[in-house]
């Protein structure tokens, strides 16, 4: 059936679950697949790169080129190169939903607003790169203080009200602060519903260093929480679209642009982004996580725990 065809791998390995996206000569996305097995796992890679190539039908020998990306993308055997996730999820979310103009990333790790321009490329971004306020790293520490599982969480902010002041957003301290507010007898959904506006708030915040925009998609995992898109959604004062896959955006904008590279057509289309890449994966890194300047109230620490980098600063540079 696909006899004669060439095809290339997008990986995305990230801080919890390993992502893999099979692509064609055409750029259709072919197969995919998601594993999770703890922190930035290789065989998490291994089994997420055999689960997309089964779901496509496709035998390792005829992957022309692999591009990794995502928090471990140093670590994926076989890359021929990497990008970060901010190029890779801005191309992969405009492919899945074409026209889009506003990408927000919540990873394990840490959190993206990436503003995409009409090429699907990256014009503009700003991501929380040392703290893991609003990650899923928040939310996983908010659904052990509250004893349910995380996939759970959302559906009980649903049923909440989120008019508590949620004083800290530090994942280190935030647990002590539910467990506190749940002994004075708050119900556990209004607590989880109080908790989302705050990353919602946050987000905003992100968001309103690159300027709002539309349409509106959200990538990770963090995507597949409703009441995250419920109250982000709200916070913006527009809708959030929700991607058929928004875990996959990462690895497939990486298969896409191993496509480019393939056929010669990647340097135009990613000199212009690819020193903010490197920017922003220098701050990101583990070794300059710290949470020393984070006093954990919302409204101080925005702006000390972001990066916002325009693209035409660095095109000046070229």
């Amino acid at each position: 059936m696909n006899a004669g065809k060439w095809f290339v791998m997008g990986v995305d390995l990230g801080s919890t679950t390993a992502k893999a996206a099979v692509v064609d000569q055409d750029g259709v996305l072919c197969g995919a697949d998601v594993v999770q097995m703890g922190a930035v796992s290789p065989a998490a890679v291994a089994r997420a790169i055999d689960g997309a190539l089964n779901a496509a039908g496709v035998s390792r020998d005829r992957i022309r080129r692999t591009i990794s990306t995502g928090y471990g993308r140093k670590l994926v055997p076989g890359a021929d190169r990497s990008f970060t996730e901010i190029t890779c999820h801005a191309r992969g979310a405009a492919a899945l939903r074409p026209g889009v103009r506003l990408v927000i990333d919540i990873g394990g790790q840490d959190s993206k607003a990436i503003l995409v321009d009409d090429a699907g490329l990256v014009d503009r971004f700003a991501m929380n790169d040392r703290c893991a306020s609003g990650t899923g790293r928040f939310f996983d520490v908010l659904a052990r203080a509250l004893e349910v599982e995380i996939d759970a969480v959302g559906e009980l902010a649903l049923s909440g009200s989120g008019d508590l002041e949620v004083s800290s957003m530090c994942a280190t301290f935030a647990e002590t602060e539910v467990i506190s507010l749940l002994a004075q007898g708050l119900s556990k959904s209004d607590v989880a519903a109080s908790v989302h506006r705050a990353v919602a708030a946050r987000t905003l915040g992100l968001v309103a260093q690159v300027g709002k925009a539309s349409p509106v998609v959200m990538t990770g995992g963090v995507a597949k929480n409703p009441a995250a898109r419920h109250f982000v959604s709200r916070a913006l004062d527009r809708p959030i679209e929700l991607l058929e896959q928004p875990q996959i955006a990462g690895a497939y904008g990486a298969g896409l642009l191993a496509r480019d590279e393939y056929l010669g057509q990647a340097a135009a289309l990613v000199d212009r982004d690819a020193a903010a890449d490197e920017q922003a994966a220098e701050s990101a890194s583990p070794g300059n996580r710290h949470c020393l300047d984070c006093n954990g109230v919302l409204d101080h620490t925005a702006a000390r725990t972001t990066t916002a980098v325009p693209i035409e600063l660095l095109r000046n540079k070229r």
